[in-house]
C-alpha cells in the first residue's frame, strides 16, 4: 500500500509571521504614543490617534494593549528596558555590598538620565491618572524591595529601625523626582549622577 504523502505543517510559519507582525504593531504603536506624550501630553492621546498614526484598527490597539494605561504601562517598561534595566538582575547577585549599591544607583540613574524629560512627563500623568499611578507606585514598590535588600547586606545586624531610616533614605535618594531636580540644578544628567552616588555612599557606607 502506497504510503500517503506527507503535506508540511504551515501552523509554526504562520504563527511566528503573525507573531512578527503583531510585534510590529505595538511597537508603532509605543512609537507614535511616546511622540503624542513628546509633544501633547496626555490630552490627544486616545486610542483612536494611536491607531490612526500607528496605521492599525482602534481594536488592535485594544486588543495588543487593553487600554489607553496599558499602552502607558507598556511604553514605560520599554524605556526601563533600553535603558539597561535589566542589569538590575546582575546588579542584586553582587557579593560585595559596595559594588551592588553603586550598581543599583547607577542602573536609576542612567534609566532617570536617558529619557528624562519623557520620564518627567508620564510620572507628571501618574499624578492625576489613579490607575496609571498605581501602576507606577508598583514599579516604586520593587526598587524598595532592592533598597531593602542592599542595606541589609550592608547593615548586617544593625538595628532594625536604623536599616528602615538607611532604606527610606535610599529609595529617597534614588528616586525619580530627586534626580531630575538634581540635573535641572547643575544642567548636566552625569554630574547629576555622580552626586547622588556620592550623597548616597555617604549615607549608607
Amino acid at each position: 500500500m502506497a504510503k500517503a504523502k506527507e503535506v508540511p505543517c504551515k501552523r509554526p510559519y504562520e504563527l511566528g509571521k503573525r507573531l512578527e507582525q503583531s510585534d510590529r504593531k505595538r511597537v508603532a504603536i509605543l512609537t507614535a504614543a511616546r511622540k503624542h506624550l513628546e509633544s501633547n501630553g496626555m490630552v490627544e492621546l486616545t486610542m483612536d490617534a494611536l491607531a490612526r498614526e500607528s496605521g492599525v484598527t482602534r481594536q488592535t490597539v485594544h486588543n495588543l494593549f487593553g487600554t489607553k494605561i496599558g499602552v502607558l504601562e507598556a511604553l514605560f517598561d520599554r524605556l526601563a528596558l533600553d535603558a539597561g534595566m535589566d542589569r538590575m538582575r546582575i546588579v542584586m547577585q553582587q557579593n560585595d555590598p559596595g559594588a551592588m549599591l553603586a550598581g543599583f544607583v547607577e542602573v536609576f540613574t542612567d534609566f532617570w538620565a536617558k529619557d528624562r524629560l519623557l520620564i518627567r512627563r508620564i510620572h507628571g500623568i501618574a499624578a492625576i491618572e489613579p490607575e496609571f499611578g498605581s501602576a507606577v507606585e508598583a514599579r516604586n514598590r520593587r526598587r524598595v524591595v532592592a533598597a531593602t535588600r542592599i542595606v541589609e547586606r550592608i547593615s548586617g545586624q544593625s538595628n532594625k529601625e536604623k536599616q528602615k531610616e538607611k532604606i527610606a533614605t535610599l529609595w529617597a535618594l534614588t528616586s525619580f523626582e530627586f534626580f531630575d531636580a538634581i540635573a535641572e540644578g547643575c544642567g548636566n544628567v552625569k554630574d547629576a549622577a555622580g552626586i547622588v552616588l556620592d550623597l548616597v555612599n555617604k549615607a549608607l557606607l
